[in-house]
């Protein structure tokens, strides 16, 4: 058969066949789950809850973002907080049974995040899931309380999603009278929705080196900071990660390389925002753009310039130069395009600037 056609008479009954099915779907997911991590060791489960056993708020979350919420969580806990993060696996059929079972009994606030809007709802699919779950059971009397629960947006568009705004949605949860809904990692000036957070707050492992590099489409720089990472990687005692920024007309417009390496695996699913190492591989782009939005202080410089050592600093603009003294930055600076020419290199300038890097940085 290559398709039926149900008369009223009977569709609505065999729609409903499917229930049990249905209804069996999270157990054999589990089943499934449990069987890999009996040959690979790495146990995943329907719902993964991870912080304080007796946290007090809780973050709901589904996907990548969940790293950084545990990220937070464990900063905060090791400060005295009270609070935990929780995972959804399976979203379908929702899993309320093993949600109920994984968030801990004194939670008191829950603040669920979705990476979707839903105009005109009451709010996003994973918040009114979990604020069904709940409901349901306490109305079985299967709960003796509501926690408190709010729902947000985050992300839309790969919009950035950080510890700092993690620490923002923890911080609301604690306030006696939240927003029900709420946004953040954007600044809500129309319907004033969005949270406010620290963007300095830097919770990443101390081991971790970040570099951000400054190219120009189909300049190189992008191949070969993936070159990079991939040299990098390859020693088994080193994590190496790379986010690569750049819009739909890379060739000839800006291109933004994060990197990040350490001895410890990298759970930071974000752009860096504190880097040790900048580099600005075109003179042109420092006249434009703010190189120095991400660099930390004391940290390295490097800057291909036509200018030499005793010139570059009197072409440098004078807020650069403000900057380059506030932070106590080391700056370096190399013609590439001269020393690339006269290595037989032609226009190949990154794999010259890609040398720096590694020298100067050890």
């Amino acid at each position: 058969m290559r398709g039926t056609a149900q008369n009223p008479d009977t569709y609505f009954q065999s729609r409903e066949t499917v229930n049990p099915f249905y209804d069996r779907t999270p157990g054999i997911v589990q089943e499934v789950m449990d069987t890999v991590a009996a040959q690979i060791g790495r146990q995943y489960h329907l719902v993964e809850y991870h912080g304080a056993e007796d946290a007090e708020s809780v973050i709901v979350i589904m996907g990548s973002g969940y790293e950084t919420v545990t990220q937070t969580v464990d900063s905060l806990n090791s400060a005295g907080g009270k609070v935990g993060a929780v995972l959804v696996r399976l979203y379908r059929p929702f899993p309320e049974e093993a949600l109920l079972a994984a968030i801990p009994a004194a939670v008191k606030n829950i603040a669920v995040l979705d990476r979707t809007k839903e105009p005109g709802s009451g709010g996003e699919p994973l918040f009114l899931d979990v604020m069904g779950a709940f409901s349901k059971a306490h109305s079985a009397g299967e709960l003796t309380h509501l926690p408190r629960l709010i729902g947000g947006r985050y992300g839309l568009s790969s919009k950035e999603f950080t510890p700092a705004m993690v620490v923002a949605v923890f911080d609301e949860l604690a306030k006696k009278k939240p927003k029900p809904r709420f946004t953040v990692g954007i600044k809500d000036d129309v319907g004033f929705m969005s949270l406010d957070y620290d963007p300095s707050i830097d919770l990443e492992d101390p081991t971790t080196h970040r570099a951000v590099f400054y190219g120009l489409g189909s300049d190189g720089t992008v191949g070969a900071n993936k070159n990079t990472i991939k040299i990098l990687g390859s020693s088994p005692e080193t994590f190496a990660q790379g986010y690569f920024v750049y819009d739909s007309k890379k060739s000839g417009s800006r291109t933004v390389s994060h990197l990040r390496f350490g001895p410890n695996p990298i759970k930071a699913p974000y752009l860096v925002n504190q880097a040790q190492f900048i580099g600005c591989h075109h003179w042109s782009i420092l006249e434009r753009v703010d190189v120095l939005e991400f660099a930390r202080p004391g940290a390295t410089l490097l800057i291909n310039s036509p200018y030499g050592p005793d010139e570059v600093w009197d072409r440098l603009p004078v807020s650069m130069q403000q900057k380059i003294i506030d932070l106590d930055l080391q700056l370096y600076v190399i013609d590439a395009n001269q020393v690339a020419r006269g290595a037989g290199l032609g226009r190949r300038t990154n794999t010259v600037l890609q040398t720096c890097f590694f020298a100067i940085s050890g």
